[in-house]
């Protein structure tokens, strides 16, 4: 399947969105508290999103009987993953969060085998040790540093755990509703219950916040609620296997180098061995399988 002008623009779009959104967030939770970055751009960002559910003529309705599953879907998919990785983030630098947070497909091959009797093929399993290697290099620097903070790094492969669990389970679920519909409710529920956890715990550190956070509150808002969200739903059920593995590889790779560049932060050899470990993983659990002629297609399902 060849790609039309369009999906590669936004495809690249994309890609760049997502990539550089990693050092945006960590400037954005640099002094400032990262449960109320959250909730700020959650809340600016869902005007978009639901400009863009009308603009699609999205049905927005979900069956009383269907909220279990919505709320359970939420959880994995989306609560988990903006409440853990935006506290991790403080903790890291944005490029090695990055890395540690696209272990997400590494997960998810994981829970496909624990769970639902998925078979691994060799390649996978090769993938699966390479990015534990990755893995292991990132967490052994964080702890040989004096002033490192390993708890972080911890926190972001939970969420990428959590995610991958997610995405096992939209691939399974059989609920009536649009899958734009989820998105804009799973998308609500996550901005209240964030909101809830930042006047919780951040209310005593509240304040006005700076230009520089505003532009952070404003760009995942806009760029990342607002435009990739409805972009990647849109793009996952029609472009090929290969180019949304391709567009996923190469995000950490961009928030590596976007944070080194823009941030000043030092990349180390663990890390460039990481991105190396992990873009391999995530390559040889994405990457399609030949098929026979009159085979079915490898259908991928949206990521969040």
């Amino acid at each position: 399947m060849s790609l039309t002008p369009r999906q590669s623009l936004l495809l690249v779009l994309l890609t760049l969105t997502w990539g550089l959104n990693w050092p945006v967030m960590k400037l954005g939770v640099t002094g400032f508290p990262p449960l109320t970055f959250r909730s700020l751009s959650m809340w600016l960002g869902l005007p978009v999103l639901f400009a863009v559910t009308r603009w699609m003529k999205a049905d927005l309705r979900i069956p009383h009987r269907d909220w279990p599953e919505v709320a359970k879907l939420t959880l994995t998919n989306m609560l988990v993953w903006h409440t853990v990785s935006i506290l991790a983030v403080q903790a890291l630098s944005s490029g090695r969060a990055a890395i540690l947070g696209y272990t997400m497909p590494i997960f998810s091959a994981v829970w496909g085998r624990a769970l639902f009797g998925e078979r691994l093929t060799a390649r996978q399993r090769i993938g699966i040790a390479a990015a534990a290697v990755g893995v292991a290099l990132l967490l052994w620097h964080e702890l040989a540093q004096i002033a490192g903070r390993p708890w972080g790094a911890f926190g972001m492969l939970v969420a990428a755990a959590a995610w991958g669990l997610g995405t096992q389970q939209m691939r399974r679920t059989h609920l009536a509703a649009s899958t734009i519909a989820l998105s804009w409710w799973m998308t609500v529920i996550t901005t209240v219950v964030v909101t809830l956890l930042a006047a919780i715990i951040e209310r005593d550190r509240w304040h006005a916040p700076p230009p520089a956070i505003w532009f952070s509150v404003g760009y995942n808002a806009l760029l990342v609620f607002g435009f990739s969200q409805p972009v990647w739903l849109v793009l996952a059920r029609t472009l090929p296997p290969a180019a949304s593995s391709l567009s996923v590889m190469m995000i950490p790779v961009l928030g590596a180098l976007s944070g080194a560049w823009w941030l000043g932060e030092s990349l180390h050899w663990q890390d460039g061995a990481a991105i190396v470990l992990m873009g391999a993983a995530i390559a040889s659990v994405l990457w399609p399988r030949r098929i026979s002629a009159g085979a079915g297609t490898d259908r991928r399902s949206p990521a969040p």
